[in-house]
């Protein structure tokens, strides 16, 4: 056996700041558009509070621009994982300090949180009296967690991508693999356009709906606005405490129903389709998976939640439940119900089966968590496989097909890595539950939360508060974190500081 071993050199160090410092520059220039948002409305302080944030993030990243360099070796693929994890954890702080510095957070751990939330399209928060915050406070929220969906990485790629050999290590490492042009920077580009056609599209619905239910004009458009970026980014964010339910609205919740199953979809098929390309639709692996799975657990939500009579009439259980599962399996996070009715006023079952969707997901390479429908669809493959050859005669040749774009044979790697990734997600999942259980909360609650967090999805048992211990808030940071990412890029990471530290 031939040990290999992997030198951390001194020019990859001063690589890693280089790329990060790239990267948070960005951060510095998006701050503005907050900055913009409070002078229009008057918002003084929490100008204020953006100059400085924006201020900051211009100085840490010109700072880390000057300490480093581009690496010797180029951006390999253990740098490109780094800078994926490293960049999230500083854009985090930075992100927060405009949170914090506003009072509507009570501790900066809190802001963190909610950052990291937002980046990670999950949904959950910790800000206090959110039906009262500035515009421009939440117009930063939703930008958060538009952006995170599409990718911080992927933002910076859309410009840094030209003259950066190894560009596509930087996106891989952001759980994006998706190459839909030549070059990954075309690629992200191609990603924004079709980002930027939908936030078109989908905030002028979303605007006229709210002027149909009375909202007025510019606050029907901000509404629009921030609600397309939560559904859109699968994140979940909404400028009201009550989330969708605050509307009251059956127009509402159609218009974004749309949206979140857009959102959930790979990046791979919105351009298939773009391109014309739309038997993709149904012959596409994930969306198979998606739909069959949603509809299997939407109908044990349905039965569960007959039998026990929890709603009265059928509207009222279509309505509440459909929604629901398909929020909770796009990994959105919206809601138009209260937090505490998951909990002490439906069936345990669909608990269950809720908290199953949340782990399923969407697709790869879309803005939605989970497993992703590639893996689990993968993986019943190979089920199926390994049956149909211990049906078949010993000399018989079987195999199974996977279509993503393509028909590719199913590889023992691919069956591999993706029950690799499952593996660490329930792993990840059981922490989480475990410690909700451990700091006293019931057991179907911390069940719900931690499915909730692992899948990136933003639904609350009502566990998720100002009031959690602060270990629980840290543990759900890294578990969003981990998850977003999938887990490879904070390995590296991890290992990176690991032979830093024993240098």
């Amino acid at each position: 056996m031939i040990k290999v071993t992997y030198r951390l050199t001194r020019s990859d160090v001063l690589g890693i700041f280089f790329y990060t410092g790239k990267v948070v520059l960005w951060m510095g220039g998006l701050m503005l558009i907050p900055a913009v948002t409070a002078l229009v409305f008057g918002e003084w302080p929490s100008l204020f509070d953006f100059l400085i944030g924006s201020s900051l993030s211009f100085c840490v990243g010109f700072i880390f621009l000057l300490i480093g360099r581009p690496s010797q070796r180029g951006l390999t693929w253990m740098l490109g994982f780094t800078v994926a994890a490293f960049s999230w954890l500083v854009l985090m702080f930075l992100a927060a300090v405009p949170y914090y510095l506003s009072g509507h957070w009570g501790a900066f751990v809190d802001a963190l949180f909610d950052v990291m939330s937002g980046f990670t399209t999950t949904g959950v928060v910790l800000v206090q009296d959110l039906d009262h915050i500035p515009n421009s406070i939440n117009m930063w929220r939703h930008i958060l967690t538009y952006l995170g969906g599409q990718g911080m990485v992927v933002l910076a790629l859309t410009v840094l991508s030209k003259g950066l050999p190894g560009a596509f290590k930087l996106y891989v490492g952001e759980a994006k693999d998706e190459r839909l042009m030549p070059s990954v920077g075309q690629t992200a580009r191609a990603i924004w356009f079709i980002s930027v056609v939908w936030l078109i599209v989908g905030t002028v619905a979303l605007w006229l709906s709210g002027l149909a239910i009375g909202l007025k004009p510019v606050r029907a458009f901000l509404h629009g606005l921030w609600i397309f970026m939560g559904a859109w980014s699968t994140g979940g964010f909404a400028p009201q405490s009550q989330n969708i339910m605050y509307y009251h609205s059956f127009l509402l919740e159609a218009v974004t129903v749309p949206i979140m199953i857009a959102g959930s979809f790979n990046f791979g098929l919105h351009f298939a389709i773009w391109t014309g390309k739309r038997s993709e639709i149904y012959r596409n692996l994930e969306t198979r998976v998606f739909f069959v799975t949603l509809s299997l657990f939407t109908l044990v939500g349905f039965l569960s939640t007959v039998t026990a009579g929890v709603y009265s009439d059928a509207l009222s259980l279509a309505r509440r439940i459909v929604y629901q599962f398909i929020s909770a399996q796009t990994t959105t996070g919206f809601s138009n119900i209260f937090p505490q009715q998951f909990v002490y006023h439906w069936p345990t079952v669909v608990l269950l089966a809720m908290t199953l969707a949340m782990l399923f997901g969407g697709s790869a390479s879309s803005t939605a968590g989970g497993f992703k429908g590639v893996r689990v669809g993968v993986v019943a493959k190979a089920i199926r496989m390994e049956v149909r050859k211990l049906m078949a005669p010993e000399s018989a040749v079987i195999v199974e097909k996977v279509h993503m774009g393509q028909d590719s044979p199913l590889e023992d790697r691919n069956v591999k890595v993706a029950a690799l990734i499952i593996l660490l997600y329930i792993v990840i999942f059981t922490i989480g539950t475990v410690a909700g259980v451990a700091y006293g909360y019931p057991l179907p609650m911390a069940i719900f939360e931690a499915g909730s967090v692992t899948g990136n999805v933003g639904l609350s048992s009502g566990l998720t508060s100002p009031l959690m211990p602060w270990p629980l808030k840290i543990l759900y940071i890294l578990m969003m974190w981990m998850a977003r990412l999938e887990f490879m890029s904070v390995f590296v990471f991890f290992a990176i500081l690991w032979r830093f530290g024993r240098r």
